[in-house]
């Protein structure tokens, strides 16, 4: 087992996991990409903003496992938006897309995030606090929020995407980027969640054209951690 840790002290912590998902993919999995950490943090740096800004968003707009409809399609238009090739709708609202190299390549890395959120209050008051309620779980009217950070994580693989896109050209190898719905679980009469993605063929992908993946990095913030420090176990 090798841990990499990646110290980002000129971002916040709000960003810290996309020089973590570049540094990984990189070090771990493509070697011929020569790519230096400088260039790399000022490529995360571009986009800390935006990253907030969805972060922000999706907190205050938070949707429940099955129902994630509306960041679904944030993620799906942000990736288009990259040039990539976007799948919708993979185990109810999963969102697969491929980033293909620049380069020569095999190896498949896919990265992972979660989109769904918590039937839980929220008590914290600020400015995108979620003062949503959803009418038409089967369980019964709850409130939303995004009580486990998966607004986070999809905010930070959005923004991973972007830094990748952006050195496609010196990629040699094939990026997929997996956001899951229903980590939390479905209703009980209902299916989905990552099971039902790989069912549906996030991993293979055929329709795509694209082998298995090489390594598969799922994202979660770990709180024991120094601010703007990450770490990947292989």
């Amino acid at each position: 087992m090798k841990i990499y840790a990646a110290k980002q002290s000129q971002l916040t912590a709000s960003l810290f996991a996309v020089p973590f998902f570049v540094v990984s993919l990189l070090t771990a999995s493509l070697p011929a990409l020569a790519q230096s950490p400088a260039e790399i943090d000022s490529a995360a740096a571009a986009v800390e903003k935006k990253v907030i800004e969805w972060r922000r968003q999706f907190h205050e707009k938070p949707e429940l496992s099955n129902r994630e409809v509306d960041t679904a399609k944030q993620v799906a238009d942000h990736l288009r938006s990259l040039g990539m090739e976007v799948e919708t709708g993979v185990g109810v609202h999963g969102v697969v897309a491929v980033l293909k190299g620049g380069k020569p390549g095999n190896q498949v890395i896919a990265l992972r995030a979660d989109m769904d959120a918590n039937a839980v209050k929220e008590l914290v008051d600020l400015p995108f606090k979620s003062t949503k309620i959803d009418h038409d779980w089967p369980e019964g009217a709850t409130a939303v929020m995004h009580a486990c950070g998966h607004d986070a994580h999809t905010a930070m693989l959005m923004g991973a995407a972007e830094v990748l896109a952006g050195m496609r050209d010196r990629i040699p190898g094939t990026v997929k980027f997996i956001f899951q719905g229903a980590e939390e679980g479905p209703p009980a009469d209902e299916k989905g969640g990552a099971a039902m993605m790989v069912k549906e063929g996030a991993l293979e992908s055929p329709n795509m054209l694209v082998q298995c993946p090489t390594m598969l990095s799922p994202t979660h913030r770990e709180m024991r951690l120094p601010i703007h420090t990450s770490s990947v176990s292989l």
